[in-house]
């Protein structure tokens, strides 16, 4: 049970340092409280735990613009932050973790402001038909997080020039760009700003849980962690990962997401495997990953290994691999 409110606003507009925070708040978060942890990066794609970099943005672009790229520990799909975005995160042991709670957070704060905030399945906030924020999810087994955007000003000329979601994933949103789907605060309220939207999230967070805030305790945010965990998310390994040279190819969109497999065989048998996706269990990959390496390069095979590791899958993507 939540019986202590936290809060913390980061100073930092460095993307691998804001990451790094939140993973020291997630591994330091005391039982029987939750933290609101709020944040800004500086002209930054951030893509999903397992995506695939430069399919997803336009790396090339970026660079020449002077773009971050940042990876998250959680599964979904890539943003754009810059600094007319705020970033939330709520971050509780895993007991007390509660989405309906936490995104009523945030449609609270912002009906307050007199925009008229809803949730749209399980991960967007609307306002008239058109998302403003996108959450996403995170649990390493003890402690929960849930982090998300709230688009007050974002440029979405850039935003549309950094991402290059596929053909398939735009028509399953029933768009025809990533520009047209999203929407700014600032179109109900033109004076908003970041201060006031912090402020009125703060509030509606001590209301919607019925605790004042306290301050945050010492050692749960610890600088020599934060740094260590900041040198891991800037590092080349966790941003673009090792390209597999692969001997065979599998790609399909479903309704949780897309999914990309690579395998490179040797001698009838699956040496290595690559899965990437935007689904939101970001332990997808991996599972999928475990299950296939080592196994014969057959459909038979590669179907039990599916069938027994990932029950819930299995039937869509063994009917991917069916030409095997």
């Amino acid at each position: 049970m939540i019986d202590r409110l936290y809060f913390y606003r980061s100073n930092s507009l460095d993307p691998y340092r804001n990451l790094a925070v939140e993973q020291c708040l997630l591994e330091n978060v005391p039982e029987g409280s939750c933290i609101l942890y709020l944040w800004q990066n500086e002209n930054t794609v951030v893509i999903g735990r397992n995506q695939l970099a430069w399919k997803e943005c336009r790396l090339d672009v970026m660079e020449a613009e002077g773009a971050h790229l940042a990876r998250r520990l959680s599964g979904g799909g890539a943003v754009y932050h810059d600094l007319g975005n705020l970033n939330f995160t709520f971050l509780v042991p895993k007991a007390d973790y509660c989405l309906d709670q936490q995104l009523q957070v945030i449609c609270q704060g912002v009906r307050a402001l007199g925009i008229p905030a809803e949730r749209s399945g399980r991960n967007d906030l609307l306002a008239q038909g058109r998302k403003f924020s996108g959450n996403a999810f995170y649990s390493n087994g003890r402690q929960s997080y849930h982090h998300g955007t709230v688009m007050l000003s974002v440029d979405t000329n850039k935003l549309a020039r950094y991402l290059a979601p596929s053909k398939a994933k735009l028509e399953s949103k029933g768009v025809t760009s990533v520009r047209s789907r999203v929407a700014n605060l600032r179109e109900w309220v033109p004076e908003l700003t970041v201060d006031e939207l912090a402020r009125t999230l703060e509030s509606a967070f001590c209301q919607v849980y019925d605790l004042p805030l306290s301050p945050l305790p010492a050692g749960v945010l610890d600088s020599a962690q934060a740094e260590h965990l900041r040198q891991r998310y800037a590092s080349r390994e966790w941003l673009l990962g090792t390209r597999l040279p692969f001997t065979a190819e599998y790609q399909q969109r479903f309704p949780w997401g897309e999914l990309q497999i690579q395998l490179l065989v040797e001698q009838g048998r699956i040496c290595q495997v690559k899965a990437y996706s935007d689904a939101m269990d970001h332990l997808l990959c991996p599972r999928l990953e475990a299950a296939l390496t080592g196994c014969d390069f057959s459909g038979p095979a590669m179907v039990r290994q599916i069938q027994t590791m990932l029950p819930q899958e299995a039937p869509q993507i063994c009917a991917m691999l069916s030409g095997v």
